[in-house]
């Protein structure tokens, strides 16, 4: 007797090739990519003719650290992230010299002769985090931007959302950003 050798249905995998491809297009067009973390900087130009050293009264400078811990400390004292933004307004803000007219800060001894003086030193650790760093810069910023938004808003009578160019730039040349960073030594 002869055994008939039945034959297997068998799955035409010609068009499944073609199915997984539309998939893939399918899916690397619908994804969405979140967006990184960042900052929007515009580094100062290379010094040209040396001497390149700017001398500065030791008042004039805000000393920010970050350290491996993320823990921040602004001049010496150990402060929260949500303290940061008024610690560098009650700073740049102080009209230590009675040269701003535009200031409202409290002329401190220990703090900037005026806006234009102000520089803020951030030292960072290497093993700080990504997000503390951006948290703090984003603090710094904001600082910065509640102060020009009041100078646009009481000197300009301007929102900073209809400011021209030439207001823009009284407002820059009013609270310039002054930022020194640096990575803080093993």
């Amino acid at each position: 007797m002869r055994l008939s050798k039945r034959s297997r249905p068998e799955v035409n995998a010609g068009s499944m090739a073609d199915i997984a491809f539309l998939l893939l297009i399918f899916f690397l067009v619908t994804a969405t990519v979140p967006k990184d973390k960042g900052f929007n900087r515009k580094l100062s130009k290379l010094c040209q003719n040396p001497p390149c050293d700017i001398n500065t009264h030791k008042r004039n400078i805000l000393q920010v650290l970050l350290n491996d811990n993320d823990e921040i400390m602004i001049n010496d004292k150990i402060t929260h992230i949500q303290n940061v933004a008024n610690e560098v307004k009650a700073f740049v803000d102080n009209n230590g010299d009675s040269s701003c007219t535009y200031c409202d800060g409290p002329q401190l001894a220990n703090a900037s002769d005026n806006p234009k003086e102000a520089i803020i030193s951030l030292q960072t650790s290497p093993k700080a985090s990504y997000d503390a760093f951006i948290d703090l810069q984003n603090e710094i910023t904001r600082a910065y931007n509640v102060l020009r938004s009041q100078y646009a808003q009481e000197i300009l009578n301007v929102s900073l959302e209809n400011l021209s160019k030439d207001d823009i730039k009284a407002v820059k040349d009013a609270y310039p950003f002054i930022l020194s960073e640096a990575h803080t030594k093993e």
